[in-house]
């Protein structure tokens, strides 16, 4: 009886996280690439994922894992679309919900990258921070419903596993998008496609098996296309939108 009474409390605030990211967390021409190069910085450079890879240079998590139960698949129908230059009608970044069990306000957030501020913005839903890598400075990661630990200024120099604050609380998901300035455009990649190996390990614990496992791909989407009505999503398709994390002996691992 507890565990059905659980998983009923579980549906109903998923229901309400959903209506909370298609009202709150909207995107703008300046948040979701499209129209938005000049968003990333006129003289930042290029960079050619088709000629070069992807490079996987993020050695720093940007949440507690730990405390993390589920993560929607990138180009998934969750929340609203969010898309890039190449690519429209699908979510084309990923969110993290934490664990029924905790406070949600206790969810660390980190730097993943050595970079710079490039925008913030804050609302009702908390603050939207946007840092250039230092590395790979056409490369940006967007982290969304951040509760800043201290403020944080446009030009502010950033380190990787810095802790920025903590998720703003139960109200919504916690999410990151990356994104790179390409020779043909603003082009959204899935973070699990530019974390180090050694990062990656951590969700291999909790039973994520292969990077491709949290990526819907782009023919898999465009097969199975979502309906949009302006942002947001009119259905929501018919391919696995989610990731469950198993449990783990996980110590706050970022």
């Amino acid at each position: 009886m507890k565990k059905c009474l659980r998983l009923v409390l579980l549906f109903i605030l998923n229901g309400l996280l959903l209506l909370f990211l298609t009202s709150c967390d909207s995107v703008s021409n300046e948040g979701n690439g499209d129209g938005n190069g000049d968003e990333n910085g006129n003289g930042n450079g290029t960079y050619d994922v088709d000629a070069n890879g992807i490079p996987r240079f993020v050695y720093a998590d940007y949440i507690d894992l730990a405390k993390i139960y589920l993560i929607s698949k990138f180009r998934s129908g969750i929340g609203h679309s969010y898309s890039d230059d190449f690519e429209s009608c699908r979510s084309m970044k990923h969110y993290f919900q934490p664990k029924a069990s905790i406070d949600w306000s206790k969810v660390k957030i980190f730097s993943p990258v050595d970079g710079t501020v490039t925008r913030v913005t804050e609302d009702e839903a908390g603050a939207q921070v946007r840092i250039k890598s230092k590395e790979y400075p056409a490369f940006f990661f967007i982290i969304f419903h951040v509760n800043l630990l201290n403020p944080l200024s446009v030009d502010d120099e950033v380190t990787e596993g810095q802790m920025l604050g903590t998720h703003i609380g139960v109200q919504t998901m916690s999410d990151i998008a990356v994104g790179v300035n390409t020779p043909g455009g603003w082009k959204l990649l899935s973070y699990f496609e530019v974390i180090a190996d050694v990062v990656f390990q951590n969700y291999k614990a909790r039973g994520v098996n292969s990077r491709n496992a949290v990526i819907i791909s782009k023919q898999a989407r465009d097969a199975d296309p979502l309906t949009c009505s302006g942002e947001d999503f009119v259905n929501s398709g018919n391919l696995v939108n989610w990731v469950i994390l198993s449990t783990s002996s996980l110590n706050g691992a970022h």
